[in-house]
């Protein structure tokens, strides 16, 4: 299973990093595309791992992560999109500016994700919320480790 998430995950992030040379609105529509298509996907693989019925509570909860996750997840690509598009011209006060909106997307994905922990916890047991919260965690853990290696770091290319 996970080379298959791992699979998944790769060809969704390099759709996106594809996509990053087009205008705002393509831009905000693909990233539409792109987290639905992920969802989707997602969903079976949580599903499958996870192996609760669809009368469970747990995918009520889930689906509500999800909505809530998926405005986070716009705002990181934006945030990657104005880093990529000004990477020339950064001075000290974007520098900081991209780090500290980071830091607050980061924090926000991980308080969600604790939040839903409990939730999915009192509604459908400590199993299967530590089942989502492994499950996010490796999905996040994921992400965060193919932006790095995606995204040019701070001065490589002479700035």
């Amino acid at each position: 299973m996970k080379s298959k998430i791992l699979s998944f995950l790769s060809v969704l992030f390099i759709a996106v990093l594809f996509g990053q040379n087009i205008n705002a609105q393509t831009n905000k529509e693909e990233t539409d595309l792109f987290q639905s298509i992920f969802g989707m996907e997602k969903k079976a693989i949580v599903a499958e791992f996870i192996g609760v019925d669809s009368s469970n509570p747990f995918w009520a909860l889930y689906d509500e992560y999800e909505t809530k996750r998926k405005e986070l997840g716009k705002d990181r690509i934006s945030s990657l999109m104005t880093y990529v598009e000004n990477y020339n011209s950064l001075n000290d006060e974007n520098y900081d500016e991209t780090i500290k909106k980071m830091i607050s997307l980061r924090k926000a994905n991980d308080k969600l994700m604790d939040q839903y922990y409990k939730k999915i916890k009192k509604a459908s047991g400590s199993k299967v919320a530590a089942q989502f919260f492994q499950l996010e965690g490796f999905f996040l853990s994921e992400i965060r480790s193919a932006i790095f290696e995606e995204i040019p770091y701070i001065g490589e290319f002479g700035n």
